[in-house]
């Protein structure tokens, strides 16, 4: 996933045309000031990746046809009924704050929160549960990401053994420009770069 966060539409639209298909925006308002300008790229593929409030749902489901990072069931209520009225599918990950990090969102691994998100897939129809998602401390040496990635894995074995519906557990992201060859050494299958795509990014 090619992440395009303070990215200008005309640098997305040259990687697009250099091959790249999936890409993964932060911001509601951002991305809905350069859509426009991207709207002809048909087989481009929209995620929201970052933290999102439930007064943004709405939009999101305008703009986005997947949300990797669902925290909360008020926010998958939300989405889900946002998606419905659009008669839209939306795909989602949930957010896992693997190492309970306080200025990080996501649901913590053993939280009540979490297997309220799992127990209510089959009602959120609008919603197609795929995955995980997490975001490891940053630190300088990428293998010290190892054991929170192996933990994300480990979270995703247990919830698919649980056999839940309305439930699938193929995805896994995990990874970033600097440590996503040890993420996808632990199962990572969407690692989400961007300055190793388009460079440093400047302030927004």
């Amino acid at each position: 996933m090619a992440v395009t966060k303070t990215q200008p539409a005309e640098r997305i639209r040259e990687a697009y045309h250099a091959g790249q298909r999936l890409f993964g925006e932060n911001r509601v308002q951002e991305f809905a000031a350069k859509a426009n300008a991207l709207r002809d790229l048909r087989a481009a593929e929209w995620h929201m990746i970052g933290h999102l409030q439930t007064n943004k749902a709405a939009k999101t489901t305008e703009l986005f046809c997947a949300v990797d990072s669902v925290d909360s069931l008020k926010l998958g209520e939300k989405l889900d009924s946002a998606a419905r009225k659009l008669g839209n599918k939306l795909d989602v990950l949930i957010e896992v704050n693997v190492a309970g990090e306080a200025a990080k969102s996501g649901v913590a691994p053993d939280s009540p929160a979490l297997d309220e998100l799992l127990i209510a897939a089959p009602r959120l129809e609008a919603l197609v549960f795929r995955g995980l998602m997490t975001i490891p401390p940053f630190t300088d040496d990428p293998e010290d990401a190892r054991p929170y990635f192996g933990k994300l894995r480990e979270l995703r074995d247990t919830i698919a053994a649980r056999k839940l519906p309305a439930v699938a557990m193929d995805q896994l992201s995990m990874g970033m420009s600097h440590d996503f060859e040890v993420a996808i050494d632990e199962g990572s299958t969407c690692v989400r770069v961007g300055t190793a795509i388009f460079g440093t990014r400047s302030k927004a």
